[in-house]
C-alpha cells in the first residue's frame, strides 16, 4: 500500500532535490522517505517491536472500535447541525488507512557524515465520504475534501489512539459536510457534465491480515563509514562541485479498515543507496549525473567495491560532459536505451492512461474515445503488474500487494498488439471503466487516484542492439542527417495532461551520443531535452532490442510522490525532437579545491577505468 512512498496533471520523473538542482521530473532516480529508524539502543527497541507488530494488535482493534462507533453515531440526533435543529446526514462510507513506519536515513559528502536521522512514525488518512457514491462530496473540484490526516501515538495506548482517530474523524466529519453542500449547491448552476460518472465505485471488500513488517536492522557505525568511503572518492575529481552520497532504509506496515468491512495489513522494506555529483561546464551549464542501488533489505545492497568501481564511473562522465559540445535542436532519427525508453513510456504514455485523467474539465483527454483502437505500432504490448516484485532478478519499486483503497493489486493489460484495452484505475469510476483495478494509490496525507505501479513494455519486433544501431544509421542516411542520436541515460522528465496547456512532453537525457552515418566515432553531446506531444511520438516507434531493462523511481502526482518502476527495450523512432535545456551563467568556481588527504577509497577510485560504449 503506502509503503516505500510514493504536482497536478503536469508529472515528474525526478533526479532528487539533493542537489538543489531546478530540474524536477515525475519519476524520481532517488528516493525520499519519512525516515524512521529502529536504533539499537532500549529506546529503538520500543520502534522495533512496534514496526513490527502483529496485525491484530491494539492499533487494528482500535482502527475498527473507532471507526465502528463513528458509523454509529455520526448522523444520529446527538449530531445534529448546530443552531438548524435538524440532523447531519450519515457517512455512506468511512475508512482509515494508517502507515506505521520505522526508517532510517544519512548523507556523507567528501568524506564526512553530513546528516544522519533516525524515527518512527503513525500517520493516519481518515476518508469520510456523505451522500451517496453517485455522487458525494469529493465530487468535482472537492475531491480532497474527503481527506483529513493525522499523526498518531507510537505507543500501544488504546485510549490514546482511539481519541486521536475520533479526533481526526469528526474534523474530517465538519468538512465533508461543508463540502456536500457546496457541491449541491453548485450542481443546481453549472452546465451538465462530460462524465456524469458516480463518484465512488462499489467494490467487494478484502480481509487480509498479513504479518508486520519486521523489525529494522541497520549497523549505523558500519554504514556511515561506506558513504564516508564512497564519497571521499570524488575529492580525487577536481572538476565535481557537488556530491552526496545517501542512505536511505524503511521497514513498514500498512493498515486499512473500512466501513464495507475491508481490513488489511501489508508489510514493506526497502533500501536505496543513492550517489549523485555535479559538476558545472565553462560556459555554466550545471552537469549531474546518478548512481541508485535498490534491493529489499540493506544487507542485499551491492558490497563497497562495486558501489566504489559504478561511483568512480560516474565521476569520469562527469568530467568528459563537461568537456563536450553542446549539441543543436534536432529533428531526426533516436535510439532510446532501454532504461531512456522506459522513462519514455512513463511519461509520455503511462500517466495518460490513468483513470481520473479521462473525466473532469480540465484534463485534456488524450486517448479517453480511443479504446479498442490502436494507439502504438502493433509489435508493441503494455501492461502494468504491480504484483511482480523483481524482474530478471532485480527489485521493482512498483509492487504492491493491496492498493491504497485496499484493493488487491492486479495485473492491468493497457495495449495488446498496439490496441488500447483500458485505463489504470482507481476507486473513481469514468465513462468507460466503472470499477477499481487495484491502482488506487497515495502517499500519506494524499487522496487515492489511478497510478502507475510497474509499467511493462514489450515488443514482438526485436533485433539485436547491432541490428538497432545499423537501422538508425540507415534510417539518418535517409532522412539525409549527418547522424542520428543515441540516448543512453535519462534523469528527469514531465507530461503536461491539462486542456489549459498544450498536450507536450519534454525528457532531460544525461548522457547522449551523436552517431555519424560516415563511421567516426560516436561523440558525447550535453545540453538536450527531448520534446513532443504524445500522438505524434508514440506512433514513430520503428523497432526494438531484444533486452528490457529497468528504470526504479520515484513519481509525483496529484495524489503525492509514490514508488515505481517502468521496463522497456530500447527503442528506434524514425523522428524525434529534441531542444536546448536552459543553461546557467554562473561561472565554475574561481579557485581550486582545497587539497585533500588521499584515503585508500580515493586512491583505490582514482585507478577505475570508466567503461565507454563499444
Amino acid at each position: 500500500m503506502k509503503a516505500r512512498r510514493r504536482s497536478t496533471g503536469r508529472e515528474f520523473f525526478l533526479i532528487k532535490r539533493e542537489l538543489g538542482l531546478a530540474a524536477v521530473g515525475s519519476l524520481a532516480l532517488a528516493m525520499t522517505f519519512s525516515a524512521a529508524l529502529a536504533a539499537e539502543d532500549a529506546k529503538a527497541d520500543g520502534v522495533a517491536a512496534a514496526a513490527a507488530a502483529k496485525p491484530d494488535t491494539v492499533l487494528v482493534k482500535a482502527m475498527v472500535g473507532e471507526l465502528d462507533r463513528a458509523m454509529r453515531s455520526l448522523g444520529n440526533s446527538s449530531g445534529a447541525a448546530q443552531g438548524s435543529g435538524q440532523a447531519a446526514p450519515k457517512p455512506y462510507f468511512l475508512s482509515y488507512a494508517v502507515a506505521d513506519s520505522a526508517s532510517a536515513s544519512m548523507m556523507a559528502e567528501y568524506g564526512a557524515i553530513t546528516n544522519s536521522n533516525e524515527s518512527h512514525r503513525r500517520v493516519a488518512d481518515v476518508q469520510v465520504r456523505i451522500g451517496s457514491a453517485t455522487e458525494d462530496n469529493t465530487h468535482g473540484e472537492h475531491r480532497t475534501s474527503a481527506l483529513t490526516t493525522m499523526a498518531l501515538p507510537l505507543t500501544d495506548d488504546p485510549a490514546a489512539l482511539s481519541r486521536s482517530l475520533w479526533f481526526a474523524t469528526n474534523r474530517g466529519y465538519a468538512k465533508a459536510l461543508d463540502s456536500y453542500t457546496k457541491v449541491k449547491t453548485e450542481q443546481q448552476v453549472r452546465a451538465k457534465e462530460e462524465d456524469a460518472s458516480a463518484d465512488f465505485s462499489q467494490e467487494r471488500a478484502v480481509e487480509k491480515l498479513l504479518p508486520g513488517a519486521p523489525a529494522l536492522k541497520l549497523d549505523k557505525s558500519a554504514w556511515e563509514e561506506r558513504l564516508r568511503g564512497i564519497s571521499a572518492l570524488f575529492r580525487a575529481y577536481p572538476e565535481v562541485i557537488d556530491n552526496r552520497v545517501s542512505l536511505e532504509a524503511s521497514t513498514e506496515t500498512d493498515y486499512f479498515v473500512s466501513s464495507e468491512g475491508a481490513r488489511v495489513a501489508t508489510p514493506s522494506h526497502v533500501a536505496r543507496l543513492v550517489i549523485v555529483a555535479r559538476t558545472r561546464a565553462a560556459d555554466g551549464m550545471d552537469l549531474f549525473r546518478a548512481e541508485t542501488f535498490e534491493a529489499d533489505a540493506v544487507g542485499n545492497l551491492p558490497g563497497q567495491k562495486e558501489v566504489l568501481e559504478k561511483a568512480a564511473a560516474l565521476a569520469v562522465s562527469l568530467k568528459a560532459l563537461r568537456e563536450a559540445p553542446i549539441t543543436e535542436p534536432f529533428n531526426g532519427p533516436a535510439i532510446l536505451s532501454g532504461r531512456a525508453s522506459a522513462v519514455f513510456f512513463h511519461e509520455v504514455l503511462g500517466h495518460r492512461l490513468e483513470g481520473q485523467r479521462q473525466r473532469g474539465d480540465e484534463e485534456g483527454q488524450t486517448f479517453t474515445k480511443l479504446l479498442g483502437k490502436p494507439i502504438l505500432p502493433s509489435f508493441i504490448s503494455v501492461a502494468d503488474d504491480p504484483t511482480v516484485e523483481k524482474f530478471q532478478g532485480h527489485p521493482l519499486s512498483g509492487h504492491y500487494s493491496f492498493d491504497d483503497e485496499g484493493q488487491p493489486a492486479r495485473r492491468v493489460d493497457l495495449i495488446q498488439d498496439g490496441v488500447l484495452k483500458t485505463f489504470l484505475m482507481s476507486r473513481q469510476p469514468i465513462a468507460s471503466v466503472s470499477t477499481s483495478n487495484g491502482h488506487g494509490r497515495a502517499e500519506t496525507g494524499h487522496m487515492p487516484t489511478g497510478r502507475q505501479g510497474n509499467l511493462i513494455v514489450t515488443s514482438s519486433k526485436t533485433v539485436s542492439d547491432k541490428e538497432l544501431r545499423a537501422m538508425l544509421i540507415e534510417e539518418a542516411k535517409k532522412q539525409n542527417k549527418a547522424y542520428g542520436l543515441y540516448f543512453e541515460d535519462i534523469s528527469s522528465g514531465f507530461a503536461v495532461t491539462t486542456r489549459r496547456t498544450p498536450q507536450a512532453f519534454s525528457v532531460i537525457p544525461l548522457v547522449v551520443y551523436r552517431v555519424y552515418v560516415d563511421g567516426r566515432p560516436d561523440e558525447l553531446v550535453r545540453g538536450v531535452s527531448i520534446v513532443g506531444t504524445p500522438q505524434a511520438a508514440l506512433n514513430r516507434i520503428v523497432a526494438t532490442d531484444d533486452k528490457q531493462m529497468i528504470f526504479n523511481g520515484i513519481c509525483g502526482a496529484e495524489s503525492g510522490s509514490i514508488p515505481v518502476s517502468a521496463v522497456a527495450p530500447a527503442m528506434l523512432v524514425s523522428e524525434i525532437e529534441t531542444q536546448k535545456q536552459a543553461q546557467g551563467i554562473a561561472r565554475p568556481p574561481i579557485i581550486a579545491p582545497p587539497p585533500g588527504a588521499a584515503s585508500g577509497s580515493v586512491a583505490d577510485a582514482a585507478s577505475v577505468k570508466a567503461v565507454g560504449r563499444e
